[in-house]
């Protein structure tokens, strides 16, 4: 069942949700026996959690995944290395970077460099069907996914939250240790998220307490 795929280090935050979870892999089972094409492959669903709680300093959450075959990997705005054709989203992101910080070690795509140093890239909703942007927002993910933000910011990360679906998650947050904004989304950046400097406010509160920078 889906809960056996939990990386060991957050079934027990997730044990109370087993039910859930397992209700929301019967679901996903049927949707898949009916010819629908679920993503990211179920090796990828909790790729977000490889990282353990106690590593998290930063959680930026997004929507939901790519909704195809090539994108979804299971990191949140992150795709497989490549030289060229990122998503939108994810150039407006790159674009920010580099108007915030002047470069960025991420031109490749492949966020997974992020996670390397206590970012979690993690999604409201962790699955989709392919071609259909969220098609699985009723399935009951962002139960899951709250509850894992939730043990991020009690254990003191920076929450990150773009996009509607992410800010509803802005209440389990300090003041100190929230960022806010509109989703990169080519359909909304230009409406407040290029030009928010989110990465190096990130970084100097990173730094005000102590700890080292993300190299973005």
């Amino acid at each position: 069942m889906l809960f056996s795929l939990v990386p060991e280090p957050w079934q027990d935050v997730l044990r109370p949700f087993k039910g859930k979870l397992d209700s929301i892999g019967a679901e996903l089972q049927s949707r898949a026996n009916s010819g629908e094409r679920i993503l990211p492959d179920k090796k990828f669903v909790f790729r977000a959690l490889e990282l353990d709680p106690s590593e998290v300093r930063v959680v930026i959450v997004g929507q939901d995944p790519y909704p195809n075959i090539t994108d979804a990997i299971g990191l949140a705005f992150s795709v497989s290395p490549r030289t060229s054709g990122l998503p939108g989203s994810l150039m407006n992101i790159q674009k920010e970077i580099l108007t915030d910080i002047g470069s960025t070690t991420t031109a490749d795509g492949d966020l997974s460099r992020w996670s390397a140093q206590g970012v979690m890239l993690l999604n409201r909703v962790l699955t989709v069907a392919a071609g259909d942007s969220a098609s699985h927002s009723n399935l009951g993910w962002q139960e899951i996914t709250h509850a894992v933000v939730k043990k991020c910011a009690e254990n003191g990360a920076i929450g990150v939250l773009w996009g509607n679906s992410a800010r509803e998650l802005a209440g389990e947050f300090t003041a100190d240790n929230l960022i806010e904004g509109v989703h990169p989304s080519p359909l909304s950046a230009h409406r407040g998220f290029l030009g928010s400097r989110p990465f190096s406010a990130i970084n100097e509160r990173l730094m005000a307490r102590g700890e080292t920078s993300i190299l973005w």
